[in-house]
């Protein structure tokens, strides 16, 4: 899985008929976008409006609740109020037990393929048991995409841990989960450093052995300022096509920042749609 236009050539050959339940979509790159999903024949947009957003929000997700739509879409409507909505102990998107996490793509020119990173929006400094249902959802997610076996890298600054970074323990646990299945196919390794996750080149030089073999398809970020400098970044400067949703809900919720470009929010339609 190598572009956003593979996911986009995947989707259009299962040729399901998805829906989309999008929230106040009102702004100009919100709408474009919806726009194309419809004009390409990936997927049916209900746009829903109401007299409140608050109510907006509600409506659209009892929408995906009841089945009559498979994603929710933010559109001109406050994170928080439609975070709300999804977060509902009564009524939401989140079942009981679940934790709520950014998973982010990007398809980047120096990159030979899709690379996965969590989280860069939602949990801001992810406990052990949060940063396993991270790989738990983050693996799920790449095998629906098409990754038979996925490869994970657990992200440090060093190949090593120590006093000042108390959660680099939990990663030997992590990988000990993998390797007894507890996540289903996928290599996890770490801690690693970006660039020994992605170039053998830099193993090497480092004279360090990984069976990732410095093509991680998915990067567990150690919290939200690592992820969310990284997401930007990619996007300023390396050129990256992006996208995001959020994961560990009862279906994939799109929440792209107001200042997301039409390209940026296709994108990550078809992510959540490619996730289902």
């Amino acid at each position: 899985m190598n572009s956003f236009q593979a996911l986009k050539t995947q989707l259009l050959q299962q040729g399901a008929q998805h829906r989309i339940a999008a929230v106040c979509a009102d702004d100009t790159a919100t709408r474009e976008a919806l726009n194309l999903v419809e004009q390409e024949g990936i997927a049916k947009v209900v746009n829903v409006t109401a007299d409140t957003p608050e109510e907006a929000a509600a409506e659209a997700v009892a929408l995906v609740r009841s089945g009559e739509a498979d994603i929710l879409m933010k559109g001109l409507i406050g994170t928080d109020k439609l975070l709300r909505a999804v977060l509902n102990k009564e009524c939401g998107l989140l079942p009981q037990g679940n934790v709520l996490t950014h998973l982010a793509a990007a398809e980047i020119p120096a990159y030979q393929k899709l690379l996965f990173f969590t989280d860069a929006a939602v949990i801001p400094y992810p406990t052990h048991e949060q940063r396993i249902e991270q790989v738990r959802y983050a693996t799920q997610v790449c095998r629906r995409l098409g990754i038979s076996e996925p490869k994970v890298a657990l992200i440090h600054c060093a190949e090593h841990g120590g006093k000042a970074f108390p959660f680099v323990d939990g990663y030997a646990d992590i990988c000990r989960m993998a390797a007894e299945g507890d996540f289903g196919p996928c290599v996890v390794d770490g801690p690693l450093d970006l660039m020994t996750s992605l170039s053998l080149e830099a193993l090497a030089a480092k004279r360090l052995s990984s069976p990732i073999g410095g093509e991680a398809d998915l990067l567990i970020l150690p919290d939200i300022e690592a992820g969310n400098i990284f997401y930007k970044t990619l996007a300023l400067l390396a050129n990256a096509r992006t996208a995001g949703i959020l994961c560990g809900t009862m279906a994939p919720v799109v929440v792209p920042s107001r200042g997301d470009s039409t390209e940026t929010k296709f994108n990550s339609i078809l992510f959540a749609l490619a996730s289902l």
